[in-house]
């Protein structure tokens, strides 16, 4: 007779956890072990050769872990002392007082997080920083959640065959053995969201992960619910599939994210979109307005901005996400007629050119035009960002294009390494992990004897090359390779000789192939028997980025060289735990990307605060922070060109051999390089304190969020009736404006004046009904560049000082403080509000067209 298959029935099984150790579990499903040593340090004393196979995962661990140990843990008093100390730590970060907050709520969604190397949903830097991002938002006390995808398959694992070319691994995500556990409704059930999609909805299971005191929601669409397999495959793999699959990926992300928080019954004030992966969810947002509150379209994306933030991290048109306009209308369609607008409509919100009904649908064109805030991650990404923005407000000068910027930040306590920290404890003041602002903090850092600094961080280099050892032996071994070859792979690498590190994506841009340029000079270098210098390098290429995998396989054979065999070694598998031991291990930090194309990069200030000097191209952070590191500069303040890669090679070779190896291995009597270890202590002062992610939220609450959540309770206000009456004051606006004209803009005699002398400005301004508070008429004074233009200027409001006829005056006086050539003109556009940064896309805006010679 045939089987007859009985429903499978699920269970958990649970570790047997002693009494006297009760709390393991608790501490085990929360990330806040990332940060807390002495949480790590328990779990470690248990089997300190499992928490290492176990990737450093506590809840794989209590699940593996023998029960005869944990009962000899429980029967150890100086365990159990330990235990209870973890737990102290534990309850008295948790229960620290939140900052009065109100109905504050910041909800933060990214494609990606990097919160742990066993929670392998991350690919690169933008995961890194959004789980640094939470960890921050935790210490701080901030109201926020995060929300973001659960990938069934990692990212990827890096393994290389024999000749070098990289090959993809995708491990398989067991969620019930990760710090994460799925979030159940009232009745007990796993909480589900589903989201509509052509064929039916999509239906995703929400998980929570805890980090410190904020929650990250993740949702999860390979369950039963999903017969469709592209449906349970949305979540399959982060930045995997076609346009398609990412399509439903956003979708899922932007909108079910949004369904999860209201499922969760969370009332988020402000929206913040990390990137455009997730800016349908302002969509979302625009179809809930209309539905629960009775606004129109116009008044709901109005409501709706006044909410919403995004950053942007992409420095190169070719990262930003598009989509055809038949993908859109096959998924966006019920959308349409559920909110009553046209497909065009829908589109011209993701659009540069709303008529042009052959251009895709952009992601972060979206993001810009629901936002009210915008920022980039780097003062000169802010510079790339509005150049390459500058579409969306074509009537505005490149510089006033409103994207402002908050450079980015690393969590401090994630990333400096525990010798480092136990220095600090002893030398600085107790509660310095907290005192991160404060200058005087970190001045004690002068305090810490040259030898014992320099003493910290060779124990850090020596586990830094027993763990490239250990790692290369072991992916040798994995790939059946001679044991010559693996004996090899021991040996690399001189704990006494000036280490490199260079570990990143090896997208083209970032040239990580630069440095080997001209070989044979390379050599003299690295092989100096005085002098040794030798490079570590890491990364993983995009699974379809052929060119990066070329570099990979370049640097690897290189390599093999016999004369570089100990001198050059590639760390496979790039992941947390590499990029953590590298930077805190190494000697100097190498980046010599395009200048221009990194939009900020954090790899550098890791290395930093761990005493390891950079040596870079003068982008992103370090074009800010070069003066102040005691690091070197590859090149000058100069956009990108082609002749510059030999430029910048040569560059490179001429800092090694006249500056910087020579100072590493000047030593006085004691043995001390005493320069160099005089530009550690610059880079750690300065690093801790100005770019800890702790300043960057900080940034971030004062520049964006609090007033993005005061405009949002604004506008929602007496059932959102300041929105009704802007939406048809916009619309009064509109219907005018080509009436509008400056009639007469008079400035100053012609010829020289001299500085600090005023200037009489005034202009009539011919209104069409409009009344004066309606318009703000503005004058613009500053230097005039090559091309005739204004190139930077000061922009003065003119305030209304009576008619002309049908005409109103405006005026003021201005004093001109700078001397040489200067500008002034005169504009006039709708006074949508006090601050320009949340001017919207595409805004009204009339210019005097006069320049005048000063």
């Amino acid at each position: 007779m045939p089987f007859e298959i009985q429903p499978l029935r699920e269970f958990m099984v649970r570790p047997a956890i002693p009494p006297a150790l009760s709390r393991l579990e608790e501490l085990a499903y929360n990330f806040y072990y990332t940060w807390e040593p002495a949480i790590r340090y328990l779990f470690r004393r248990l089997d300190p050769a499992l928490w290492k196979s176990c990737q450093r995962n506590p809840v794989l661990m209590l699940a593996r872990v023998s029960q005869e140990a944990l009962d000899r843990a429980a029967n150890d008093p100086r365990y159990v002392a330990l235990y209870r100390q973890a737990c102290e730590k534990f309850d008295s970060y948790l229960g620290a007082p939140a900052k009065p907050h109100g109905d504050k709520l910041i909800a933060y969604f990214s494609m990606e997080y990097g919160l742990a190397e066993c929670l392998p949903i991350y690919s690169g830097g933008l995961g890194i920083l959004s789980g640094d991002f939470l960890k921050a938002l935790s210490d701080s006390g901030e109201p926020a959640v995060g929300v973001g995808l659960l990938y069934q398959n990692g990212y990827l694992e890096q393994r290389l065959n024999p000749d070098g070319w990289q090959q993809e691994r995708y491990p398989v995500n067991d969620f019930y053995t990760l710090p994460i556990r799925p979030v159940t409704g009232p009745d007990g059930q796993d909480l589900k969201v589903s989201v509509e999609l052509p064929q039916g909805p999509a239906w995703a299971r929400i998980w929570q992960a805890d980090v410190g005191r904020v929650k990250l929601y993740l949702l999860d669409s390979n369950i039963e619910e999903n017969q469709n397999p592209d449906y349970r495959n949305i979540t399959a793999q982060l930045y995997g599939g076609d346009h398609d699959a990412r399509l439903r990926q956003e979708i899922l992300l932007g909108i079910g994210g949004l369904r999860a928080l209201k499922a969760l019954g969370l009332k988020p004030t402000v929206f913040h979109m990390n990137e455009g992966h997730s800016a349908f969810l302002a969509l979302e947002r625009i179809r809930v307005l209309m539905r629960e509150e009775g606004l129109n379209f116009e008044e709901a994306l109005e409501a709706s901005r006044a909410g919403n933030v995004f950053t942007t991290h992409t420095s190169v048109a070719a990262g930003i996400d598009l989509f055809h306009p038949g993908l859109m209308h096959e998924y966006f369609a019920g959308y349409c007629q559920d909110t009553g607008i046209s497909f065009d409509d829908l589109m011209a919100l993701g659009r540069v050119d709303a008529a042009n009904r052959s251009e895709p649908f952009s992601m972060a064109i979206l993001a810009m035009r629901t936002s009210s805030l915008r920022n980039a991650v780097s003062r000169l990404h802010q510079q790339v960002s509005q150049r390459m923005w500058s579409c969306l407000w074509p009537k505005l000068p490149v510089w006033e294009v409103p994207i402002t910027s908050i450079t980015n930040g690393v969590h401090l306590r994630s990333w400096v390494n525990t010798d480092l920290a136990e220095l600090y404890d002893e030398f600085l003041q107790p509660d310095w992990r907290e005192r991160y602002d404060d200058p005087k903090t970190w001045e004690m850092i002068d305090e810490i004897p040259d030898h014992e600094l320099l003493e910290s961080h060779k124990r850090r280099k020596r586990r830094l090359i027993a763990f490239v050892r250990e790692r290369g032996a072991a992916m040798a071994q994995a790939r059946k390779a001679s044991a010559a070859e693996i004996q090899r792979a021991m040996e690399v690498l001189d704990p006494d000789a000036l280490t490199i590190g260079f570990a990143r994506r090896f997208a083209t841009y970032k040239r990580a192939t630069l440095l080997f340029r001209d070989v044979p000079r390379l050599k003299k270098i690295l092989c100096n028997p005085d002098r040794p210098v030798q490079i570590v390098v890491a990364g993983n290429a995009h699974p379809k980025d052929h060119p990066g995998k070329m570099l990979i396989r370049e640097i690897v054979q290189l390599s093999r060289d016999p004369e570089l065999a100990k001198r050059l070694v590639f760390v496979e598998h790039y992941d947390m735990e590499v990029g953590r031991e590298m930077v805190q291990g190494v000697d100097l930090w190498l980046n010599n990307p395009r200048r221009g194309e990194e939009a900020c990069g954090t790899s550098g200030m890791k290395a930093g605060m761990n005493g390891v000097l950079n040596l870079s191209i003068l982008d992103g952070w370090f074009d800010e922070a070069y003066e102040h590191v005691g690091g070197w500069a590859i090149g000058d303040r100069e956009d990108y060109s082609e002749d510059q890669d030999e430029i910048h090679a040569r560059a490179i070779y001429s800092l090694l051999e006249n500056e910087i190896v020579p100072m590493f291995y000047e030593r006085n009597a004691s043995g001390v390089p005493v320069e160099w270890v005089r530009r550690m202590r610059q880079s750690m002062k300065f690093v801790s304190r100005q770019y800890n992610c702790q300043r960057m939220v900080a940034e971030y609450m004062t520049q964006l969020y609090d007033p993005s959540h005061r405009a949002s309770q604004e506008m929602s206000a007496g059932g959102y009736e300041r929105v009704r009456q802007r939406v048809q004051w916009e619309r009064q606006i509109r219907q005018v404006w080509d009436q509008v004209r400056i009639v007469e803009a008079e400035h100053a005699p012609d010829g020289s004046l001299i500085s600090g002398k005023p200037i009489e400005v005034k202009a009539v301004v011919e209104l069409a009904g409009l009344k004066p508070e309606d318009v703000r008429v503005e004058a613009l004074l500053g230097r005039v560049g090559p091309s005739g233009r204004l190139s930077q200027a000061e922009v003065i409001h003119l305030e209304p000082v009576g008619q002309a006829g049908a005409a109103y005056v405006f005026a003021r006086q201005l004093v001109p403080q700078q001397t040489g050539r200067l500008g002034l003109t005169v504009r006039v556009a709708p006074n949508h509000c006090e601050d320009p940064l949340t001017r919207p896309c595409n805004s009204p805006l009339k210019w005097a067209h006069e320049c005048l010679a000063v």
